[in-house]
């Protein structure tokens, strides 16, 4: 099993930077823990430190899982996940806005804007 890098400060700061760009306020960012296959084919489950967020009724998750390694999506419903299509980022600015706008791009449409 692959040990993951812990979240750093600089980290946390650019997402908590990027939210308060997006919403013109501070919102609340949790740090915990989550169980995933870092490859589909992994039997193992691989402990990753995660971000996550609420936001107008959807929850929002960026994974970390490894080092510069990032994987996110956001949800309403367990059953309702959406990500971004891309698998895995290398640079937590680019996930993170990439999170927030495959988000807002998913409203958009739900509301018949797009």
């Amino acid at each position: 099993m692959q040990t993951i890098p812990d979240i750093t400060d600089n980290e946390t700061w650019i997402i908590r930077t990027t939210l308060r760009e997006r919403y013109n306020q501070e919102v609340e960012l949790q740090l915990a823990d989550s169980e995933i296959r870092l490859r589909p084919s992994d039997r193992e489950l691989s402990a990753c430190p995660v971000w996550y967020w609420q936001w107008d009724g959807c929850h929002f998750v960026i994974f970390k899982t490894g080092d510069r390694n990032y994987r996110c999506q956001f949800f309403y419903k367990p059953y309702q996940q959406y990500g971004t299509g891309v698998y895995e980022y290398t640079d937590i600015t680019e996930c993170a806005v990439s999170l927030l706008q495959a988000q807002a791009d998913h409203e958009a449409k739900e509301r018949g804007d797009i």
